[in-house]
């Protein structure tokens, strides 16, 4: 039935009117082409492509990519969830709106690209996951990540683990993305097939996300990868590579640092470590089906080719490599998303290698739309890399840069973390510049990131740590966050009064910190105590 209607869909969206035609700017109503953007939660890019797309199968992404053009190194720019997603909405860098973590976002009425569009004349409608302004997730969330700097060691999250429903034939696993997608599709179906202007719909999924572990005690974390039979037959096991690791010993200290956190230095089977992987695999299955809900309401309406769709994710899922599950790690895993565009103008079955991130999706609504792109922004428009209808000499202006800034400031890892991502070079910076080694990868000859070769080439090194620095005063960036960390701490504290030994001795490292309440309270007061040194942050 699907390829059915593919040849259709394919001939119908060539003639329809482009996004920018010709590069001419104009206002968006009432010839622009209506827009749909999807972003899920913590899928990983590399399943949008070969070799990663043989380990399951995903009709729907597939089919975004035989009719659009795919992104092959898109990244975040921050790899945990509210942060990633300020950058996205706000079309600026984290440390530009200081997005430091999943408590810290934008503020609730900053002017977002869906706004400047319904300023324009778009009709606008958003169901689902938003998470990009502050004030959410939970205590130990936010408290976890402003003590990262304190001299101690606790596990932070539930084992990584996996539940099958019992219902073999269990379609709808994760009813609350299903209900928004229901919602997203009715509202297709009784108020945008109305409109005589152009809409921009958004609809944010929690999948492939891990699901809540209550089983982990008080404030539990989420490390339960959760399915159905229906959705792991979807997965080939053969192809499920068991990625490798280093020994603990050898591990750079941030990633031994995340491991332990995230409560992965224990013993794993190969077994534990391949259903993990599985199961994860099986959720990005049911989230592509979900896509495929929008896509199949947008054609049954006759609005598929006159609506450019996009589909991206926050950030990616690690589900074991590095010895990690989550996120907050500038490994591939983690931080390399899904970036796909299909509709009215945009090339074919076109694969992009430049790297790109998700500050591009802002530039890249306004200018679908005709709409006359701000000067401040990080990102820059996609359609000169996707669209048909950009003429040769204008392919040359505001082109993508050649590299993509993420930066991590959040918990589960202990300094500040930078990454500048270019075309072969992966190179890792953190906290000061000089306190924590360095990482560099060669992606071509090192796709799995398992030998750091910064002290081997050191003329490349000091190369990208310099335009790093050119983009970013990382050392500057890095004493704000490390500020900042103290004085929310000491407002929150504060806030709770005589309740503060018991309020955080239970928050989700209770494990291990009622072992040794007094040790670790001790630690934080000595870190409330010390004061940090401004020349040490200077920038070199």
């Amino acid at each position: 039935m699907l390829l059915l209607w593919v040849s259709v869909v394919a001939t119908s969206a060539l003639a329809a009117p482009a996004p920018g035609a010709g590069g001419q700017r104009r206002g968006a109503w009432p010839d622009a082409p209506n827009v749909v953007l999807v972003v899920s939660d913590s899928f990983d890019g590399r399943l949008t492509f070969y070799p990663g797309s043989q380990v399951v199968k995903l009709p729907f992404i597939n089919f975004m990519k035989a009719h659009g053009t795919s992104f092959l190194n898109a990244y975040t720019n921050s790899p945990i969830c509210c942060p990633s997603r300020a950058a996205m909405w706000s079309g600026l860098f984290t440390h530009l709106t200081e997005s430091w973590n999943n408590f810290k976002g934008l503020d609730p009425n900053y002017t977002t690209w869906m706004d400047v569009m319904e300023k324009y004349g778009y009709r606008t409608q958003k169901f689902g996951k938003l998470d990009y302004t502050s004030g959410h997730h939970s205590i130990s969330n936010r408290v976890e990540a402003w003590t990262r700097d304190v001299a101690f060691l606790l596990r932070q999250e539930g084992r990584p683990m996996v539940n099958l429903i019992p219902k073999k034939t269990k379609v709808r696993v994760m009813q609350r993305d299903w209900k928004n997608t229901d919602r997203a599709v009715n509202w297709l179906r009784k108020e945008g097939i109305n409109y005589t202007q152009p809409f921009v719909l958004y609809l944010g999924l929690n999948l492939p996300h891990p699901y809540p572990s209550p089983s982990s005690g008080e404030n539990f974390g989420s490390s339960t990868f959760h399915t159905s039979l229906y959705w792991l037959k979807k997965v080939s096991y053969d192809a499920i590579k068991i990625p490798k690791w280093s020994p603990l010993s050898e591990m750079h200290p941030i990633d031994y640092y995340s491991s332990y956190t995230k409560n992965c230095t224990g013993k794993f089977t190969e077994k534990e470590i391949k259903n993990i992987r599985a199961f994860y695999y099986a959720m990005c299955a049911e989230t592509d089906a979900m896509l495929g809900e929008v896509i199949l309401a947008l054609r049954q309406l006759d609005l598929l080719r006159k609506t450019i769709v996009i589909y991206a994710s926050d950030h990616g899922e690690l589900a074991m490599e590095h010895r990690q599950f989550y996120k907050m790690s500038m490994y591939e895993a983690s931080a390399h998303v899904p970036l796909l565009i299909m509709g009215p103008g945009i090339k074919a079955n076109l694969q992009v290698s430049n790297v790109v991130s998700l500050v591009d999706i802002y530039p890249t609504m306004l200018d679908i739309a005709g709409i006359p792109l701000p000067q401040n922004l990080s990102g820059y428009s996609l359609l000169p890399l996707s669209s048909e209808m950009f003429k040769k000499e204008q392919k040359f202006k505001n082109l993508h840069p050649p590299w993509i800034l993420s930066q991590f400031h959040g918990c589960n890892v202990n300094a500040s973390t930078y990454m500048l991502r270019t075309n072969q070079w992966k190179y890792i910076a953190y906290s000061d510049g000089a306190s924590v080694l360095p990482q560099l990868f060669d992606l071509s000859s090192d796709p799995d990131e398992l030998t750091n070769i910064a002290t081997k080439f050191p003329e490349v090194t000091y190369s990208l740590d310099q335009k790093l620095r050119s983009i970013i005063n990382y050392p500057k960036v890095s004493a704000s966050v490390h500020q900042y960390n103290k004085e929310e701490f000491i407002k929150w504290k504060q806030s709770i009064g005589e309740n503060y030994s018991n309020v955080i001795a239970n928050l989700r490292w209770h494990q291990d910190w009622l072992k040794e309440p007094r040790k670790y309270e001790s630690a934080i007061d000595l870190w409330l105590k010390a004061h940090s040194d401004p020349k040490k942050f200077e920038q070199k």
